[in-house]
């Protein structure tokens, strides 16, 4: 680069919340990549950084005004430094975040994070901050530009928004009504990314299993899955999150009969206490859920079925929260998300009576904690002694340095650390995206180990995909970017940069 020439301007997308925010996260990076933006170096701080929020916990105001704050030196120091808030808590707050943080420049939405880059511009060239709301959606996310951060795995987002009013949840008046996307579309992009190398896709939608509502098919989620089953090279399907009122049998066999659709569902139960669940407006019962977990395992005897529970609703009593406890035992959840409910303005349940007091929603969350730890320790105790193909995850496991293991995903989506030296003597070594077939040797709550050589190794597409992003990062771009990816993870809700 010549002296005379601009420095690219760098970025950096941090994301709280769920997957659906992870998979606009990409996108969000994607535009701007596309725009002429690149990484920062290791250390650098970015001339763009972009927050995707969430809405769902009660602290997620606390988390960004914080770290606004926390950004408002460098911005100091560097007044061509941008900070820009989109997400749901963007869409709720909306100006407010400007008053609270003058320092930011740009607000954007959940119906236009395509308008990102053009709204840096405006509000570099104006020297004032743009808020952009829009009301409805303008593009879906997914026919944006994007910057996936894993080679081997990928979410493909079926559709946007959700029709259901439960009282607790804040979503629907931040993401519309429900979206969904042409099945052509969706394969489209299926077959696009088995192209560059994925061998797993995550389906995603806010209520994954009522797709097709908006174009009036209500088994074309079912067909759906069957059609992931013709994808050439398509080794994993997952999806996330359904809900059990719209939960059909036709997609118990669809899971069932279609071979890379894996043996794992995450079903939000929420509570186990009937009158709770009508408090909540969920449409359906105790009864009603573990039916659906009985056919699951009656169709697939070796699902393993994870699940969302709320502690605290208000007016739930003891009785109550006994019940949610007895659904947790029958269930034998492989895991479960547990959260304590919390106030989110602007939801029916803000201003109920009879709030719980914050000592009984500990004590209730500690006992349901300790009651699905043993439970789902149990169960992966089961799973010692079975042989497992794992696929090598990038990230995943913290300590794997220390304990010269790598980590990856079982079918089931259960974690796995395992050594990586093959029994065979071979000295070659998986790769992310890789397939190794592995013994279970110990079990512990949250995580299986497989502390034996690794029986064999399957290199793959996904593992050349990795190999080749690696060699591409291992100098600096002719841009001055790092190139360098971001690590991510595939688990549930918490801050990830990308």
């Amino acid at each position: 680069m010549n002296a005379t020439e601009e420095r690219p301007r760098t970025y950096e997308v941090i994301t709280y919340g769920c997957q659906m925010n992870v998979h606009d996260s990409e996108r969000l990076s994607g535009l701007l990549e596309d725009a002429g933006y690149v990484r920062p170096d290791d250390g650098e701080t970015a001339d763009v950084v972009v927050f995707n929020t969430c809405a769902v916990r009660e602290n997620a105001d606390n988390r960004l005004y914080g770290n606004l704050g926390h950004l408002r030196p460098a911005k100091m120091r560097n007044p061509g430094m941008q900070i820009a808030v989109g997400g749901c808590l963007a869409q709720k707050d909306q100006g407010e975040i400007v008053r609270k943080a003058p320092w930011v420049d740009v607000v954007f939405g959940t119906h236009n994070i395509g308008s990102l880059p053009v709204l840096l511009e405006r509000a570099r060239v104006a020297q004032e901050a743009q808020v952009e709301i829009k009301e409805s959606l303008e593009v879906f996310p997914s026919t944006l530009p994007t910057k996936r951060e894993s080679p081997y795995a990928a979410w493909v987002s079926i559709s946007v928004g959700c029709n259901n009013t439960c009282t607790f949840c804040i979503v629907p008046a931040l993401r519309g009504k429900e979206k969904d996307r042409r099945p052509g579309d969706i394969l489209n992009e299926i077959h696009s990314l088995v192209d560059l190398g994925v061998l797993e896709i995550t389906l995603l939608g806010q209520n994954v299993n009522t797709y097709g509502v908006e174009f009036g098919d209500r088994l074309a989620f079912g067909k759906l899955l069957r059609a992931c089953g013709d994808v050439p090279g398509l080794e994993r399907v997952r999806f996330t999150s359904p809900h059990p009122a719209a939960f059909t049998d036709d997609v118990i066999a669809a899971m069932a009969e279609t071979p890379n659709v894996m043996h794992q569902l995450h079903m939000p139960l929420q509570s186990g206490s009937d009158r709770v669940l009508k408090a909540m407006r969920r449409s359906y019962r105790a009864e009603r859920y573990l039916g659906i977990i009985e056919r699951v395992r009656a169709a697939m005897p070796d699902a393993a079925i994870s699940t969302d529970i709320i502690v605290g609703f208000p007016g739930e009593t003891e009785d109550d929260f006994q019940a949610t406890l007895d659904v947790v035992r029958e269930s034998r959840f492989a895991n479960a998300f547990t959260f304590q409910y919390s106030i989110r303005p602007g939801t029916p349940a803000a201003t109920m009576d009879d709030q719980v007091p914050k000592e009984v929603v500990q004590e209730r969350y500690e006992r349901l904690v300790a009651l699905q730890n043993d439970i789902s320790w149990a169960e992966n105790k089961a799973q010692v002694g079975r042989t497992l193909e794992v696929l090598v995850a990038e990230g995943e496991g913290r300590k794997d340095e220390a304990t010269h293991r790598m980590s990856g995903r079982a079918a089931d989506n259960r974690l796995v650390h395992f050594v990586p030296a093959l029994r065979d003597g071979d000295g070659a070594l998986p790769r992310p995206g890789d397939m190794a077939t592995v013994e279970v040797t110990y079990a512990a709550p949250h995580h299986l180990v497989a502390d034996g050589p690794a029986l064999a190794l399957r290199r793959t597409r996904a593992g050349d995909a990795w190999e080749t992003r690696e060699s591409a990062a291992c100098g600096t771009s002719a841009s001055g970017g790092s190139g360098k990816p971001a690590t991510v993870s595939l688990g549930m809700p918490s801050l990830r940069r990308s």
